[in-house]
């Protein structure tokens, strides 16, 4: 498997495995990494490998494969151990998936243990929310009393 990092006029790099490209931006709420094109067996452990940097940080993971148009079946399992990653690390993450991923995920209960947006806006509002919600129930917990 071939490995190519590709240097983008801003400078981030865009790293490209097989047929699919894998790209990462840290947002004030997350990181979004955005992989678009073909994910199968042939780069399904490159990419994984790349996506287990992410869960190494702090930040929750928005995993964007909105342009992902080919996703073979037996790859699922890359959801599966990111899944279990961010689980071990604490981190929450969310799926943005295309059409491919989702019909690959099927209709076996797969899909129900993800959390999915609909978008990689919604997802970032998700996070958003839950943070604030979180806030929420810890404010009576640090207020002082007289």
């Amino acid at each position: 498997m071939t490995i190519a990092d590709i240097r983008t006029r801003q400078g981030n790099s865009t790293f490209v495995y097989g047929g699919a490209q894998l790209r990462a931006h840290c947002r004030h709420l997350a990181t979004v990494v955005t992989i678009r094109g073909e994910v199968d067996a042939g780069n399904a452990e490159g990419i994984g490998e790349h996506l287990r940097r992410f869960v190494l940080g702090e930040s929750p993971v928005v995993l964007d494969m909105s342009e992902v148009h080919a996703f073979a079946a037996p790859v699922v399992s890359l959801l599966f151990t990111l899944d279990e990653q961010c689980r071990a690390a604490g981190l929450e993450w969310v799926l943005v998936a295309s059409t491919a991923v989702t019909d690959a995920l099927g209709d076996d209960g797969s899909r129900a243990r993800f959390p999915v947006a609909d978008s990689v806006r919604q997802a970032l509002h998700d996070l958003a929310d839950g943070i604030a919600s979180r806030r929420q129930l810890m404010l009576p917990l640090v207020r002082k009393t007289a």
